[in-house]
């Protein structure tokens, strides 16, 4: 079935969506995405996402052309019109359309798209056996508390970590653990202390981490905010990643070496039931 596609205000069939190829997101990734979660046809965790869209847009001095209402009234709309149930809502927004230069164009036109991609996020597999993770450098740019569609070197790591036969990759700065490639890095320590690095422009503020730190203060674990080093997560009792369509996910293995007990954690799978929970009654 042939997806229907939201650009610039029309609904197009996929096949027939373009965009200028003189566009700042094709020509210098001069654009900021989003990503929300779908399940029973449900959005989750939307306000987040919308407040940090605004966030991202107003770091880079692009503006929205839709209200939020308008934009909320699109993602309705582009679930309905693909019968979505589960899986994603891909938004980017870009400065839009402009002869090459360095230079920002005065008073451009922003490009605004969303498409829609089915997949099962309740029911991953991954789930039972926990996720492999690479260490390796990271090397990208410094603003990543900003939602860019600068994603060259993450790529770049996650395919290096699965040529490792890993799933995924542990970015590492300056001794102490970033991020995954595309979601939050945690840990728990042997006492059952939930460790996560704190907000700066050296990670992506994300919707599922503030989440998670929240359920986990009203389910009384404690936490911190602190950055931690690899060696702390190989030694660590159990860790795992949060983004928008993993959820809470265990890493098991840290470079080949299991993490605990080499199995998802009780209470990596008690924050995952709890979260599940929690934004399936308030998704909207």
């Amino acid at each position: 079935m042939t997806r229907i596609v939201y650009l610039n205000g029309a609904w197009l069939p996929e096949a027939d969506a373009k965009v200028s190829i003189f566009d700042r997101g094709f020509l210098f990734a001069d654009a900021i995405y989003e990503v929300t979660g779908v399940v029973d046809g449900k959005l989750l965790e939307y306000a987040g996402h919308a407040a940090r869209l605004q966030r991202s847009t107003t770091e880079l001095g692009i503006t929205c052309p839709l209200t939020p209402d308008e934009l909320l009234a699109v993602h309705r709309e582009i679930v309905s019109r693909n019968a979505l149930k589960e899986g994603l809502i891909y938004l980017q927004i870009s400065r839009g359309a402009a002869d090459r230069d360095f230079a920002f164009p005065t008073n451009p036109t922003p490009t605004l798209t969303l498409f829609t991609q089915a997949k099962p996020v309740l029911d991953n597999s991954k789930v039972a056996t926990g996720i492999a993770v690479a260490l390796l450098p990271d090397q990208r740019w410094a603003r990543r508390d900003i939602k860019t569609v600068q994603l060259l070197y993450p790529s770049m790591a996650k395919m290096e970590a699965m040529r490792q036969g890993a799933d995924d990759a542990w970015l590492v700065e300056d001794g102490f653990v970033t991020e995954a490639s595309s979601a939050t890095a945690h840990i728990i320590t042997a006492n059952g202390r939930l460790v996560t690095r704190g907000l700066s422009n050296a990670i992506l503020h994300g919707i599922t981490r503030a989440s998670v730190l929240d359920i986990a203060e009203k389910a009384d674990i404690p936490y911190e905010e602190r950055a931690f080093t690899p060696d702390e997560a190989k030694n660590a009792a159990e860790a795992f990643i949060t983004s928008a369509t993993n959820f809470v996910l265990p890493v098991t293995t840290i470079d080949g070496q299991p993490v605990g007990t080499g199995k998802p954690g009780p209470l990596t799978l008690r924050l995952r039931e709890l979260y599940i929970q929690k934004k399936l009654a308030d998704a909207i």
